[in-house]
């Protein structure tokens, strides 16, 4: 048998706390999980927790970078196994990744430029 929810009162909508908003993103955007079905348990919009995902990465100074391809002339000699990723942040630093490079070193190397 469904459940429902009835408020009553002159409030009719829920607020969550501080707390609260960041157990349900932590739930929400861990790898694997799907937002639509964290919505669904907690019984909150999935709007919501996007809008609560950009607030809080607005606070932190967090955000997202567009992604460049570019191709440097004179490049084209290098080994397909000799693949680099640059990462230039905006403060002008430049990070160049190679394909053998491994995620711990990599993420060690971007948590230092953080």
């Amino acid at each position: 048998m469904p459940q429902i929810t009835l408020l009553t009162g002159p409030e009719r909508r829920r607020r969550w706390n501080l707390e609260d908003r960041r157990r349900i993103l932590a739930a929400a955007f861990l790898p694997g999980a799907v937002v639509a079905e964290v919505s669904r348990q907690f019984e909150v919009s999935t709007s919501l927790i996007y809008k609560w995902r950009r607030h809080a990465m607005a606070s932190t100074g967090v955000s997202f970078a567009p992604a460049v391809l570019t191709s440097e002339p004179g490049r084209s000699e290098l080994a397909a196994d000799a693949t680099v990723i640059t990462v230039e942040l905006a403060s002008g630093t430049r990070l160049k990744i190679g394909a053998q490079a491994s995620p711990t070193l990599v993420t060690a190397a971007l948590q230092a430029l953080r």
